[in-house]
């Protein structure tokens, strides 16, 4: 039980790999805040893990509203003691469009969660962590973070800036004994991508042979293990750094 008594804080938690990893992360002993801003998709997957016997609560939490996570934080300490460990996971999906065809609202809306909404769930996080000079965070960027796909210049864009975020961050609290660290995940089975593939009619057999070295998508728990490790001791020398778990796509 490599988080035994560890608090944890998932945000987008609803579905897909944000519920696969609190409910991994319940498993392995860290009792769970699920931040989600479905609230009752949150309420589920924490309910889930408490009939599994973990312990979780659920938070509506929508990144944009600072609020919100100030919130989710303070619910974190108010009924587990401490956060221990903090999973910035919300994110909403590529904008499908050339640079050329950009439309300012779809750059805002992509922007406002997966880049700004990192930086206010940081900031907040890491201001309570701060305060117990202890913690782990873990950003979920993307492999468009490393290598950009085309049509995707806002998400791409965004995801970039998550690495930025986790590295300045690393640096600033380092010295606290706080670690901060990304998952660039490549392409992933979670309703995000089977959305995506429907919304293109892209056959995901044929689409799989294209992604990595073997020619298939992920499934959600191995990112999610990915990111266990670094929340764990077993990680405790690294920060700043931006994990790929990519299939072997940037090899390739």
């Amino acid at each position: 039980m490599q988080l035994e008594g560890r608090v944890a804080l998932v945000t987008g938690a609803g579905r897909g790999m944000g519920a696969t990893t609190a409910s991994m992360f319940a498993e392995q002993g860290a009792r769970v805040v699920v931040a989600e801003v479905d609230g009752d998709a949150g309420e589920a997957v924490a309910a889930g893990i408490r009939d599994e016997g973990g312990e979780a609560v659920a938070a509506r939490c929508d990144v944009r509203v600072e609020e919100d996570l100030v919130a989710a934080v303070a619910l974190a300490v108010d009924t587990f003691g401490s956060l221990d460990c903090a999973v910035n996971n919300a994110a909403v999906a590529p904008d499908d469009r050339p640079v050329t065809e950009a439309a300012a609202e779809d750059f805002d809306r992509i922007v406002a969660v997966n880049l700004r909404g990192v930086l206010l769930a940081m900031k907040h996080e890491l201001r309570q962590m701060v305060r117990q000079r202890s913690g782990v965070v873990v950003n979920i960027a993307s492999i468009s973070a490393v290598r950009p796909q085309p049509g995707s210049a806002a998400y791409t864009a965004a995801k970039h800036g998550v690495i930025g975020l986790t590295k300045t961050a690393a640096i600033e609290v380092a010295s606290r004994g706080i670690r901060v660290n990304a998952v660039c995940p490549g392409a992933t089975m979670t309703p995000m991508m089977e959305e995506a593939l429907a919304r293109r009619q892209v056959d995901p057999a044929e689409h799989a042979a294209l992604l990595n070295l073997f020619g298939r998508f992920a499934q959600p728990e191995e990112i999610a293990a990915a990111t266990l490790w670094l929340c764990s001791p077993a990680a405790s020398f690294v920060t700043g750094h931006a994990l790929s778990v990519d299939g072997g796509y940037l090899a390739s």
